[in-house]
């Protein structure tokens, strides 16, 4: 069945720097693109980041824009969202994603923590 396993989180201080990755099985990952959300208690999951499947075209929310980066490694099934220079708004639990037809698939998200 379709599997996205995300890693990576913890605790950071601000002004640091994290990488999340993403593990993807059960389903063809080259052919889909993948993206990564946040979402923090009492507030709608947020757009990060897309990148798409065959180009490796990203689009990034202007709120991280030029601090995150998200990339793919086809061969290996895996994404990954680099975050930098982190800020105590960057706070949240973070989802990577994909859509496969209709469907939205999930993974069971990983916790960032920007605190001094």
């Amino acid at each position: 069945q379709v599997q996205l396993v995300e890693s990576g989180g913890g605790l950071v201080q601000p002004g640091g720097s994290r990488r999340l990755s993403c593990a993807a099985s059960g389903f063809t990952f080259s052919t889909y693109a993948m993206r990564w959300y946040r979402q923090t208690p009492g507030k709608e999951r947020e757009y990060v980041a897309r990148i798409t499947a065959a180009l490796g075209t990203t689009d990034y929310a202007d709120s991280v824009k030029g601090r995150f980066t998200i990339s793919r490694d086809n061969a290996k099934k895996t994404g990954e969202l680099q975050l930098n220079n982190l800020t105590p708004e960057d706070t949240a639990v973070y989802y990577c994603g994909a859509r496969l037809g209709v469907r939205d698939y999930w993974g069971q998200g990983t916790q960032v923590t920007v605190s001094s």
